[in-house]
């Protein structure tokens, strides 16, 4: 008996190619993405003696997980990553958005799907020691906010929207900040130490004095950063920029 399940489901369409560096375990992610929108099919039919009926339970069971399986794969897949020439949804008015971050996103954690925005910008985190450190931050909007002096350690900010942000003297020892958007951001001074940096973007960002001791980066992403001129020749010789 044959079958297959049929749904539906509009999702953006991407497309994620992993490059492994087993020396280092370095890895890259690179993405492109596509604006019009795809569907993922699936379909349950019964080739079969019409007879047959005890087994229709079975195959409708098998239909339902299926397109579950499918659903779930879809919406997981369906970050809400802010792209460069997309706008930025309205600020926030909650009263106490930038205490959320001492919290973080406990929902999709590492996938960035969240059941509200974590808009963080404009709040001001400044020498804080304790409440972020260990975090997740996925899918953060943290465009103007401030986090110098503040301890990140271990945090993970998949995802987020960092545009404009300050990070002097962050310690970033130990985080997982994959594709993060640190455009013109402020890291000078910032630890990343032991931290991973996959597709993370630092376009006109400043890098003095930042620390990339056993930073864990993708090739190519190492190219694109060893293009920032404010690394220092210390940060260069850690991330070995040619």
């Amino acid at each position: 008996m044959g079958m297959a399940a049929t749904c539906s489901i509009p999702i953006p369409q991407n497309i994620f190619r992993d490059r492994f560096n087993s020396a280092k375990r370095h890895y890259s992610l690179t993405q492109q993405r596509f604006y019009s929108p795809s569907r993922v099919f699936c379909s349950v039919t019964r080739n079969g003696p019409e007879e047959v009926k005890e087994n229709s339970s079975h195959v409708n069971q098998l239909k339902n997980v299926a397109c579950g399986i499918l659903a779930v794969w879809a919406v997981s897949t369906a970050s809400p990553v802010v792209a460069a020439n997309q706008r930025l949804p309205p600020l926030s008015t909650e009263a106490n958005r930038c205490e959320r971050a001492f919290v973080g996103n406990t929902i999709g954690q590492a996938n960035g799907v969240y059941d509200k925005p974590l808009d963080l910008r404009f709040c001001d985190f400044t020498n804080d020691k304790s409440n972020l450190k260990g975090k997740t931050l996925s899918a953060a909007l943290m465009s103007d906010a401030k986090f110098d002096g503040a301890d990140m350690t271990e945090v993970v900010m998949s995802k987020a929207y960092a545009v404009g942000a300050s990070f002097k003297g962050v310690d970033f020892t130990n985080a997982v900040l994959d594709r993060v958007n640190f455009g013109k951001a402020d890291l000078q001074g910032a630890s990343f130490k032991n931290s991973v940096l996959s597709g993370s973007t630092f376009d006109d960002a400043k890098l003095e004095g930042v620390i990339f001791e056993d930073t864990i980066i993708g090739y190519i992403d190492l190219q694109k950063l060893c293009r920032n001129d404010s690394i220092s020749e210390e940060g260069r010789a850690e991330l070995g920029c040619r």
